[in-house]
This record gives structure tokens, C-alpha cells and sequence, in this order.
């Protein structure tokens, strides 16, 4: 016991010893040329413009991509326009943060969104003719 305490005293000495001797400087591989007697160069680091936590701004692109295939199967201009909306909002938000987990959802809202739309007023339209060319055969047989 007394020889492995006399072997971890000289080892603590020597680490100390050599710690004594440590440069100022420290030059790392990679680094900027560090010559004796001038500061060092600072490299300033721009994190990016992320949220608290280092976390993106939470955007609605699920609710609008969910309210657009709602409109595109079910309730047609009902949901698809204020998915469409949701959608823009979402879309301004995530190009503002490079690299945004929403921005393909968002995108993707945008176009069913769109797609929604002018599916649903061709069917409009298609209903609005129809029902005008009966209504004008009835008319015209009446008169």
C-alpha cells in the first residue's frame, strides 16, 4: 500500500510539473497562424435567428395541409380556402428559417390547397351549367 502511495504522489508531482510548464498559447491543427506577443485572431459564430431553445418557430402548416384534404374530399371551398390561408402563413414563416421541419408540409398544404379550389369550382361551374341548360329547356317548353 505504501509503494502504490509513493507511485501516485510522484505521478500527481510530475502532472503538476508539467502543467507549470504549459504555454499561454494554445494552437490548435486547423487554426489561424498565432504568432508570440499578438492576440490571437476571434472568429465570431452566428448561431442562425432559431427560437428560444434553439428551436424553430412552430407554424399551423399540419392544420392547413389536414383542412385542405378535408376540403378536397368532404367540404370543398369550406376548408380548403382558410387552409389555403393557414397555408401562406405558414409558408412566409418557414422561409424565413432556412432548413424549417414545416416547410415542405407547408408547401405541400399550398398545393392541395390550390388544387382544392379549382377542383371545386369546376364542379360549381359544372352544376351552375347544368342546371341552367334545364332550366332553359323547361322555360322554353313552357312559353
Amino acid at each position: 500500500m505504501v509503494i502504490v502511495g509513493l507511485i501516485f504522489n510522484e505521478n500527481r508531482r510530475n502532472i503538476m510539473e508539467q502543467d507549470s510548464e504549459a504555454p499561454d498559447t494554445v494552437v490548435l491543427d486547423g487554426s489561424p497562424n498565432v504568432m508570440e506577443g499578438s492576440a490571437p485572431e476571434q472568429i465570431y459564430v452566428q448561431g442562425g435567428q432559431l427560437g428560444p431553445g434553439g428551436l424553430p418557430p412552430t407554424t399551423n402548416a399540419t392544420v392547413a395541409l389536414v383542412l385542405t384534404i378535408v376540403g378536397l374530399v368532404f367540404c370543398g371551398l369550406c376548408t380548403a380556402i382558410p387552409g389555403l390561408i393557414l397555408a401562406n402563413g405558414a409558408l412566409a414563416t418557414t422561409n424565413q428559417y432556412p432548413g424549417h421541419p414545416d416547410a415542405g408540409v407547408a408547401k405541400a398544404a399550398q398545393v392541395v390547397g390550390w388544387v382544392t379550389i379549382v377542383i371545386w369550382s369546376l364542379i360549381i361551374l359544372l352544376y351552375v351549367a347544368i342546371f341552367g341548360v334545364v332550366g332553359f329547356a323547361i322555360w322554353s317548353e313552357g312559353a
